[in-house]
């Protein structure tokens, strides 16, 4: 694995023909969550049966939490202990909401993807996007918003956010393949508005694998088992 920067965000980069990102194989971009340290996703890469050659990207976020979360990032600012109280409580999430910092997130990443295209070289449409948590509405938002080819999203526990800027751009993205999975007791992200955006992703014609698992907030093996196989069929020559 070796250390860089694309698209000015410090990046980890693994597989291909050397484990350190060599080839011309397809491109797996994996987005962390809010609060997890940069290199959080990068154990992945050893346990995704991906297909031979498949080099794995995984960016920093750009914001340093400090202290109160040990180090961790993230892609933009929220209250998480506000949402919680709130959830508590019962208060209903606004899935229409547009986070601040959303936008400056989004062109890092884009930014990250131009330059990873023009380095790493994958075979044209054989990039997969995807990210947990946080990451996943990130790389959501980022495919929605990108004409750029894709072959793939990966939504692990993410969320219902943007959801009018969203819908209006689900065509643009019709038939692209989609894996989401989301633990049914989430108590972070609630799994019911995960379906929400799910069941709202496959009317508007984009095919979504669903994979629900008992458990909260996390990646367990059937998922890792899910997303292997999702990538060797999406990446597949």
């Amino acid at each position: 694995m070796k250390q860089r920067k694309l698209g000015g965000l410090d990046v980890r980069i693994a597989g291909g023909t050397d484990r350190e990102g060599a080839g011309e194989g397809p491109a797996v971009v994996l987005l962390h969550g809010f609060g997890a340290p940069g290199d959080d996703l990068v154990p992945l890469w050893r346990v995704l049966a991906a297909p031979a050659g498949t080099r794995f990207v995984f960016p920093e976020a750009p914001l340093d939490l400090g202290m109160p979360y040990g180090g961790g990032r993230a892609w933009w600012w929220f209250d998480l202990e506000e949402r919680m109280r709130r959830q508590a409580i019962g208060q209903p999430r606004d899935i229409a909401e547009v986070p601040e910092g959303l936008d400056t997130a989004r062109a890092k990443v884009d930014a990250l993807l131009d330059e990873m295209q023009r380095e790493l070289r994958p075979p044209p449409g054989k990039v997969v996007l995807g990210g947990f948590s946080q990451g996943a509405m990130l790389a959501l938002d980022v495919a929605l918003r990108s004409p750029r080819p894709l072959a793939g999203l990966v939504l692990l526990s993410g969320t219902h956010i943007a959801a009018r800027e969203w819908s209006a751009r689900f065509e643009h993205r019709r038939g692209l393949p989609v894996f989401m999975s989301h633990g049914q007791g989430d108590e972070l992200l609630p799994v019911a508005i995960a379906e929400g955006l799910r069941d709202a992703l496959t009317a508007s014609g984009i095919p979504v694998e669903w994979v629900a698992f008992r458990g909260g907030h996390g990646i367990p093996s059937n998922v890792v088992d899910g997303v292997s196989a999702f990538l060797r069929r999406v990446l597949a020559p």
